[in-house]
Protein backbone atom coordinates (compact mmCIF):
# COMPACT_ATOMS: atom_id res chain seq x y z
CA UNK A 1 0.00 0.00 0.00
CA UNK A 2 2.63 2.49 1.09
CA UNK A 3 4.47 1.79 -2.62
CA UNK A 4 1.61 2.22 -4.55
CA UNK A 5 0.79 5.54 -2.36
CA UNK A 6 4.64 6.74 -3.06
CA UNK A 7 4.26 6.02 -7.13
CA UNK A 8 0.93 8.33 -7.14
CA UNK A 9 2.59 11.13 -5.25
CA UNK A 10 5.29 11.20 -7.76
CA UNK A 11 3.13 10.49 -10.31
CA UNK A 12 1.30 13.56 -9.60
CA UNK A 13 4.76 15.35 -9.55
CA UNK A 14 5.66 14.43 -12.86
CA UNK A 15 2.79 16.04 -14.34
CA UNK A 16 3.61 19.53 -12.89
CA UNK A 17 7.21 19.39 -13.09
CA UNK A 18 7.10 23.38 -13.81
CA UNK A 19 5.34 23.79 -10.94
CA UNK A 20 6.66 21.38 -8.50
CA UNK A 21 9.97 23.24 -9.50
CA UNK A 22 8.50 26.43 -8.91
CA UNK A 23 6.81 25.45 -5.50
CA UNK A 24 10.24 23.80 -3.73
CA UNK A 25 12.70 27.08 -5.22
CA UNK A 26 11.94 28.38 -1.88
CA UNK A 27 13.47 25.12 -0.25
CA UNK A 28 16.48 24.95 -2.89
CA UNK A 29 16.99 28.44 -1.85
CA UNK A 30 16.88 28.32 2.61
CA UNK A 31 19.27 24.72 2.49
CA UNK A 32 21.53 26.00 0.15
CA UNK A 33 21.67 29.56 1.82
CA UNK A 34 21.93 27.84 5.20
CA UNK A 35 24.71 25.18 4.85
CA UNK A 36 26.54 27.94 2.52
CA UNK A 37 26.53 30.46 5.43
CA UNK A 38 27.78 27.63 8.20
CA UNK A 39 30.06 25.89 5.78
CA UNK A 40 31.80 29.43 4.99
CA UNK A 41 32.05 30.62 8.83
CA UNK A 42 33.83 27.26 9.83
CA UNK A 43 36.21 27.65 7.54
CA UNK A 44 36.64 31.56 8.71
CA UNK A 45 36.91 30.44 12.22
CA UNK A 46 39.50 27.80 11.43
CA UNK A 47 41.41 30.38 9.41
CA UNK A 48 41.17 33.09 11.91
CA UNK A 49 42.53 30.13 14.39
CA UNK A 50 45.18 29.15 11.97
CA UNK A 51 46.76 32.71 12.19
CA UNK A 52 46.60 33.63 15.28
CA UNK A 53 48.18 30.13 16.04
CA UNK A 54 51.11 31.48 13.37
CA UNK A 55 51.94 34.05 15.44
CA UNK A 56 53.63 31.29 18.35
CA UNK A 57 52.16 28.76 20.44
CA UNK A 58 51.49 29.70 24.34
CA UNK A 59 52.38 32.90 23.25
CA UNK A 60 51.90 36.08 25.33
CA UNK A 61 52.81 39.88 24.05
CA UNK A 62 54.11 42.41 26.23
CA UNK A 63 53.20 45.69 24.62
CA UNK A 64 53.34 49.19 26.15
CA UNK A 65 50.63 51.58 26.55
CA UNK A 66 48.23 52.12 29.25
CA UNK A 67 45.34 49.70 30.92
CA UNK A 68 42.39 49.99 29.13
CA UNK A 69 38.84 50.30 30.43
CA UNK A 70 37.76 52.03 33.70
CA UNK A 71 40.36 53.87 35.19
CA UNK A 72 42.76 53.55 32.19
CA UNK A 73 43.74 56.37 29.76
CA UNK A 74 44.03 54.14 27.01
CA UNK A 75 46.77 56.18 25.55
CA UNK A 76 49.38 54.10 23.00
CA UNK A 77 52.97 53.52 24.23
CA UNK A 78 54.50 57.23 23.41
CA UNK A 79 56.49 58.77 26.44
CA UNK A 80 56.30 55.73 28.13
CA UNK A 81 59.65 53.55 29.54
CA UNK A 82 60.34 50.70 26.91
CA UNK A 83 61.35 47.34 28.08
CA UNK A 84 65.39 46.52 28.65
CA UNK A 85 66.93 42.93 27.80
CA UNK A 86 67.34 42.72 31.63
CA UNK A 87 63.55 42.49 32.07
CA UNK A 88 63.27 38.97 29.63
CA UNK A 89 66.37 38.20 31.44
CA UNK A 90 63.82 38.16 34.80
CA UNK A 91 60.97 37.03 33.69
CA UNK A 92 62.74 33.77 32.29
CA UNK A 93 64.43 33.47 36.07
CA UNK A 94 62.04 34.36 38.02
CA UNK A 95 58.54 33.37 36.55
CA UNK A 96 57.80 29.30 36.70
CA UNK A 97 55.80 27.46 33.52
CA UNK A 98 58.00 30.09 30.87
CA UNK A 99 59.56 28.24 28.06
CA UNK A 100 61.23 30.85 26.22
CA UNK A 101 61.59 35.17 26.33
CA UNK A 102 62.43 37.10 23.21
CA UNK A 103 62.48 40.80 23.53
CA UNK A 104 61.95 42.52 19.94
CA UNK A 105 62.60 45.49 18.60
CA UNK A 106 61.14 46.79 15.22
CA UNK A 107 62.22 49.48 13.19
CA UNK A 108 60.85 50.32 9.02
CA UNK A 109 63.85 51.09 6.69
CA UNK A 110 65.18 50.90 3.33
CA UNK A 111 67.44 48.10 2.43
CA UNK A 112 69.99 47.82 -0.16
CA UNK A 113 71.46 44.80 -2.13
CA UNK A 114 71.78 43.02 -5.37
CA UNK A 115 71.80 46.30 -7.39
CA UNK A 116 67.76 46.65 -5.86
CA UNK A 117 66.09 48.06 -2.70
CA UNK A 118 63.62 47.49 -0.77
CA UNK A 119 61.40 49.42 2.26
CA UNK A 120 60.67 46.51 4.41
CA UNK A 121 60.80 46.22 8.55
CA UNK A 122 63.99 44.89 10.29
CA UNK A 123 63.40 43.19 13.62
CA UNK A 124 66.26 42.67 16.10
CA UNK A 125 65.72 39.83 18.67
CA UNK A 126 67.75 36.66 19.85
CA UNK A 127 67.78 32.96 18.56
CA UNK A 128 64.70 32.09 20.93
CA UNK A 129 62.40 34.90 18.62
CA UNK A 130 62.14 32.32 16.13
CA UNK A 131 60.76 29.08 18.43
CA UNK A 132 58.57 31.34 20.01
CA UNK A 133 57.02 32.84 16.74
CA UNK A 134 57.18 28.90 15.31
CA UNK A 135 59.38 30.73 12.67
CA UNK A 136 61.29 27.67 10.70
CA UNK A 137 64.56 28.57 8.50
CA UNK A 138 64.57 27.06 4.86
CA UNK A 139 68.22 27.69 4.35
CA UNK A 140 71.16 28.22 6.46
CA UNK A 141 71.95 28.87 10.23
CA UNK A 142 70.70 30.78 13.65
CA UNK A 143 72.82 33.56 15.00
CA UNK A 144 75.95 32.37 16.68
CA UNK A 145 76.20 32.93 20.11
CA UNK A 146 78.95 35.84 19.92
CA UNK A 147 77.06 37.15 16.71
CA UNK A 148 74.39 37.82 19.58
CA UNK A 149 76.39 39.10 22.08
CA UNK A 150 78.99 41.82 20.11
CA UNK A 151 75.97 42.50 17.86
CA UNK A 152 77.45 41.27 14.47
CA UNK A 153 77.09 41.70 11.44
CA UNK A 154 74.90 39.15 9.67
CA UNK A 155 70.60 39.04 8.84
CA UNK A 156 68.46 36.82 8.28
CA UNK A 157 66.09 37.20 5.46
CA UNK A 158 62.45 36.63 4.90
CA UNK A 159 61.17 35.22 1.30
CA UNK A 160 59.33 38.72 0.37
CA UNK A 161 62.89 40.56 0.79
CA UNK A 162 64.97 37.81 -0.83
CA UNK A 163 62.27 37.78 -3.97
CA UNK A 164 62.86 41.62 -4.29
CA UNK A 165 66.29 41.73 -3.93
CA UNK A 166 67.46 38.49 -5.14
CA UNK A 167 65.48 37.98 -7.60
CA UNK A 168 62.30 35.58 -8.22
CA UNK A 169 64.02 32.51 -8.89
CA UNK A 170 63.61 30.41 -5.93
CA UNK A 171 67.19 29.04 -6.24
CA UNK A 172 68.69 32.34 -5.72
CA UNK A 173 68.43 31.92 -1.92
CA UNK A 174 71.20 34.83 -1.44
CA UNK A 175 72.84 33.44 1.30
CA UNK A 176 76.61 34.81 1.51
CA UNK A 177 75.41 37.92 -0.17
CA UNK A 178 75.43 41.62 1.50
CA UNK A 179 72.75 43.55 2.44
CA UNK A 180 73.05 46.96 3.46
CA UNK A 181 70.68 48.67 6.22
CA UNK A 182 70.73 52.27 6.45
CA UNK A 183 74.29 52.55 7.23
CA UNK A 184 75.83 49.23 7.45
CA UNK A 185 76.37 45.93 5.71
CA UNK A 186 75.08 42.81 6.35
CA UNK A 187 76.03 39.06 5.84
CA UNK A 188 72.48 37.15 4.51
CA UNK A 189 72.83 33.33 6.89
CA UNK A 190 69.53 32.45 6.53
CA UNK A 191 66.15 33.06 5.22
CA UNK A 192 62.93 32.14 6.56
CA UNK A 193 60.59 29.34 5.66
CA UNK A 194 57.71 31.57 4.38
CA UNK A 195 53.97 31.97 6.10
CA UNK A 196 52.14 34.27 3.90
CA UNK A 197 49.78 36.69 4.89
CA UNK A 198 49.02 37.38 8.52
CA UNK A 199 46.04 39.25 9.97
CA UNK A 200 45.20 42.14 8.28
CA UNK A 201 46.99 41.45 5.26
CA UNK A 202 49.96 42.22 6.64
CA UNK A 203 53.12 40.33 4.76
CA UNK A 204 54.70 38.03 7.41
CA UNK A 205 57.61 37.21 5.04
CA UNK A 206 58.67 40.90 4.20
CA UNK A 207 61.08 41.31 6.92
CA UNK A 208 64.92 41.21 7.96
CA UNK A 209 66.17 39.68 11.00
CA UNK A 210 68.69 40.56 12.87
CA UNK A 211 70.64 40.53 16.18
CA UNK A 212 69.26 42.51 19.27
CA UNK A 213 72.43 44.32 19.82
CA UNK A 214 72.69 44.71 15.96
CA UNK A 215 69.53 47.09 15.61
CA UNK A 216 70.10 48.76 19.00
CA UNK A 217 74.14 49.82 18.36
CA UNK A 218 73.16 50.24 14.19
CA UNK A 219 69.41 51.24 13.40
CA UNK A 220 67.65 52.58 17.02
CA UNK A 221 70.31 53.90 18.57
CA UNK A 222 68.96 52.87 22.00
CA UNK A 223 69.23 49.73 24.53
CA UNK A 224 65.29 49.03 24.87
CA UNK A 225 62.57 47.55 22.94
CA UNK A 226 58.97 47.87 22.80
CA UNK A 227 57.56 44.31 23.22
CA UNK A 228 58.66 41.40 25.02
CA UNK A 229 57.51 37.67 22.99
CA UNK A 230 56.54 34.85 26.30
CA UNK A 231 56.27 31.48 25.29
CA UNK A 232 54.62 29.31 28.40
CA UNK A 233 55.41 26.17 28.69
CA UNK A 234 52.68 23.37 27.93
CA UNK A 235 49.83 22.72 30.42
CA UNK A 236 50.79 26.00 32.35
CA UNK A 237 48.63 27.96 33.62
CA UNK A 238 48.03 31.07 31.96
CA UNK A 239 46.19 32.89 34.39
CA UNK A 240 48.59 32.35 37.28
CA UNK A 241 51.72 32.94 34.58
CA UNK A 242 50.32 36.19 33.22
CA UNK A 243 49.43 37.45 37.31
CA UNK A 244 52.98 36.92 38.24
CA UNK A 245 54.40 38.50 35.10
CA UNK A 246 52.73 41.50 36.03
CA UNK A 247 53.97 42.07 39.57
CA UNK A 248 57.34 41.61 38.38
CA UNK A 249 56.74 43.96 35.61
CA UNK A 250 55.02 46.18 38.14
CA UNK A 251 58.04 46.34 40.81
CA UNK A 252 60.96 46.14 37.98
CA UNK A 253 59.01 49.56 36.48
CA UNK A 254 58.63 50.59 39.94
CA UNK A 255 55.13 51.70 40.00
CA UNK A 256 53.04 52.30 43.03
CA UNK A 257 50.01 50.75 44.29
CA UNK A 258 47.51 53.18 42.88
CA UNK A 259 49.46 53.43 39.42
CA UNK A 260 47.57 52.42 36.38
CA UNK A 261 49.82 49.58 34.45
CA UNK A 262 51.90 50.78 31.73
CA UNK A 263 51.70 48.05 29.94
CA UNK A 264 49.20 45.48 27.64
CA UNK A 265 49.92 41.62 27.97
CA UNK A 266 48.56 40.00 25.09
CA UNK A 267 47.61 36.17 25.57
CA UNK A 268 47.20 34.99 21.84
CA UNK A 269 45.03 32.10 22.69
CA UNK A 270 42.58 34.11 24.22
CA UNK A 271 42.45 36.59 21.55
CA UNK A 272 42.10 33.02 19.01
CA UNK A 273 39.18 31.60 21.44
CA UNK A 274 37.19 35.34 21.19
CA UNK A 275 37.57 35.90 17.59
CA UNK A 276 36.41 32.15 17.20
CA UNK A 277 33.76 32.60 19.34
CA UNK A 278 32.72 35.79 17.89
CA UNK A 279 32.58 33.87 14.41
CA UNK A 280 31.00 31.52 15.08
CA UNK A 281 27.88 33.63 16.32
CA UNK A 282 28.04 35.43 13.61
CA UNK A 283 27.84 32.48 11.58
CA UNK A 284 24.64 31.12 13.80
CA UNK A 285 23.05 34.24 13.32
CA UNK A 286 23.45 34.59 9.82
CA UNK A 287 22.36 30.75 9.42
CA UNK A 288 19.53 31.57 11.25
CA UNK A 289 18.50 34.60 9.07
CA UNK A 290 18.95 31.78 5.85
CA UNK A 291 16.69 29.24 7.81
CA UNK A 292 13.41 31.80 7.54
CA UNK A 293 13.83 31.17 3.76
CA UNK A 294 12.92 27.38 4.37
CA UNK A 295 9.59 28.66 6.40
CA UNK A 296 9.02 30.77 3.11
CA UNK A 297 9.46 27.40 0.98
CA UNK A 298 7.19 25.58 3.51
CA UNK A 299 4.48 28.74 2.97
CA UNK A 300 4.83 27.74 -0.80
CA UNK A 301 4.40 24.50 -0.32
CA UNK A 302 0.82 24.78 1.64
CA UNK A 303 -0.28 27.00 -1.11
CA UNK A 304 0.43 25.00 -3.80
CA UNK A 305 -0.74 21.83 -2.13
CA UNK A 306 -4.01 23.23 -1.56
CA UNK A 307 -4.44 24.20 -5.34
CA UNK A 308 -3.39 20.53 -5.63
CA UNK A 309 -5.97 19.47 -3.53
CA UNK A 310 -8.65 21.30 -5.18
CA UNK A 311 -7.63 20.77 -8.88
CA UNK A 312 -7.74 16.73 -8.05
CA UNK A 313 -11.03 16.76 -5.85
CA UNK A 314 -13.11 14.76 -7.94
CA UNK A 315 -10.41 12.47 -7.90
CA UNK A 316 -10.54 12.34 -4.52
CA UNK A 317 -13.61 11.80 -3.91
CA UNK A 318 -13.66 9.13 -6.77
CA UNK A 319 -10.74 7.48 -4.62
CA UNK A 320 -13.37 7.40 -1.45
CA UNK A 321 -15.99 6.50 -3.06
CA UNK A 322 -14.23 2.81 -4.21
CA UNK A 323 -13.28 2.31 -0.73
CA UNK A 324 -9.98 4.15 -0.08
CA UNK A 325 -9.74 5.04 3.93
CA UNK A 326 -9.22 8.72 4.68
CA UNK A 327 -5.68 7.78 6.18
CA UNK A 328 -4.56 6.30 2.38
CA UNK A 329 -5.16 9.64 0.82
CA UNK A 330 -3.61 11.80 3.81
CA UNK A 331 -0.63 9.87 3.27
CA UNK A 332 -0.25 10.21 -0.65
CA UNK A 333 -1.09 13.95 -0.27
CA UNK A 334 1.75 14.22 2.71
CA UNK A 335 4.02 12.10 0.75
CA UNK A 336 3.75 14.45 -1.76
CA UNK A 337 4.32 17.07 0.34
CA UNK A 338 7.77 15.44 1.49
CA UNK A 339 9.09 14.61 -2.11
CA UNK A 340 8.18 17.88 -3.34
CA UNK A 341 10.68 19.37 -0.22
CA UNK A 342 13.07 16.48 0.48
CA UNK A 343 13.76 16.82 -3.37
CA UNK A 344 14.11 20.31 -3.22
CA UNK A 345 17.01 20.12 0.20
CA UNK A 346 19.13 17.62 -1.96
CA UNK A 347 19.48 20.22 -4.74
CA UNK A 348 19.99 22.79 -2.54
CA UNK A 349 22.49 20.40 -0.59
CA UNK A 350 24.13 20.14 -4.88
CA UNK A 351 23.63 24.02 -5.07
CA UNK A 352 24.87 24.67 -1.65
CA UNK A 353 28.44 22.12 -2.05
CA UNK A 354 29.43 24.26 -5.17
CA UNK A 355 28.93 27.66 -3.85
CA UNK A 356 30.69 26.64 -1.03
CA UNK A 357 33.88 25.53 -2.21
CA UNK A 358 33.74 28.36 -5.42
CA UNK A 359 33.56 31.40 -2.70
CA UNK A 360 35.77 29.65 -0.08
CA UNK A 361 38.48 29.76 -2.57
CA UNK A 362 37.30 33.30 -3.05
CA UNK A 363 38.01 34.30 0.35
CA UNK A 364 40.63 32.01 1.21
CA UNK A 365 39.58 30.20 3.79
CA UNK A 366 39.68 26.02 3.74
CA UNK A 367 36.98 24.43 2.80
CA UNK A 368 35.26 22.12 5.39
CA UNK A 369 32.57 19.69 4.16
CA UNK A 370 30.41 19.47 7.45
CA UNK A 371 28.50 16.42 6.75
CA UNK A 372 26.30 17.07 9.99
CA UNK A 373 25.03 20.19 8.42
CA UNK A 374 24.02 18.52 5.32
CA UNK A 375 21.97 15.96 6.86
CA UNK A 376 20.23 18.53 9.23
CA UNK A 377 19.48 20.60 6.15
CA UNK A 378 17.63 17.73 4.49
CA UNK A 379 15.83 15.81 7.40
CA UNK A 380 14.76 19.78 8.27
CA UNK A 381 13.25 20.36 4.93
CA UNK A 382 11.49 16.63 4.61
CA UNK A 383 10.00 17.96 8.20
CA UNK A 384 8.88 21.24 6.42
CA UNK A 385 7.43 19.06 3.90
CA UNK A 386 5.64 17.12 7.10
CA UNK A 387 4.52 20.06 8.72
CA UNK A 388 3.14 22.46 5.76
CA UNK A 389 2.20 19.39 3.54
CA UNK A 390 -0.61 18.06 6.86
CA UNK A 391 -3.10 21.15 6.55
CA UNK A 392 -3.84 20.20 2.58
CA UNK A 393 -3.62 16.26 2.89
CA UNK A 394 -5.79 16.19 6.44
CA UNK A 395 -7.90 18.74 4.13
CA UNK A 396 -8.14 16.25 1.36
CA UNK A 397 -8.98 13.36 3.18
CA UNK A 398 -11.74 14.42 5.40
CA UNK A 399 -14.03 15.40 2.07
CA UNK A 400 -17.64 14.17 1.49
CA UNK A 401 -17.22 11.49 -1.44
CA UNK A 402 -20.68 12.91 -2.87
CA UNK A 403 -19.58 16.88 -2.57
CA UNK A 404 -15.91 15.98 -4.09
CA UNK A 405 -18.19 14.02 -7.32
CA UNK A 406 -19.97 16.86 -7.69
CA UNK A 407 -17.42 19.36 -7.52
CA UNK A 408 -16.65 20.78 -11.26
Amino acid sequence: MLLSTCLLALRSIQRNLLRSFLTILGIVIGVSAVITMVTLGNGATQAVQAKISNLGSNLLMVRLGQRQGPGGSGAGGHGIQQFKEADALAIKSQIGGVSEVAPEGRASVTVVGNGRNWATSVIGSTNAWFSIGNWKLASGRMFAEDEQTAGGAVCIIGETVRREIFGGTVGQTGLGQQLRIKQFSCEVIAMIASKGQGGMGFDQDDTVIVPLQTLQRRVTGTRTVPMLLISMEDGSDSTRLKKSLRQLLRERRKLAGGDDDNFNILDTQQIAEALSGTTKVMTTLLGAVAAVSLLVGGIGIMNIMLVSVTERTREIGLRLAIGALEREVLLQFLIEAVVLSALGGLIGIVIATAASWGLARLMSVPYLFNPTINLLSLLFSAAIGVLFGYFPARRAAQMDPIEALRHE
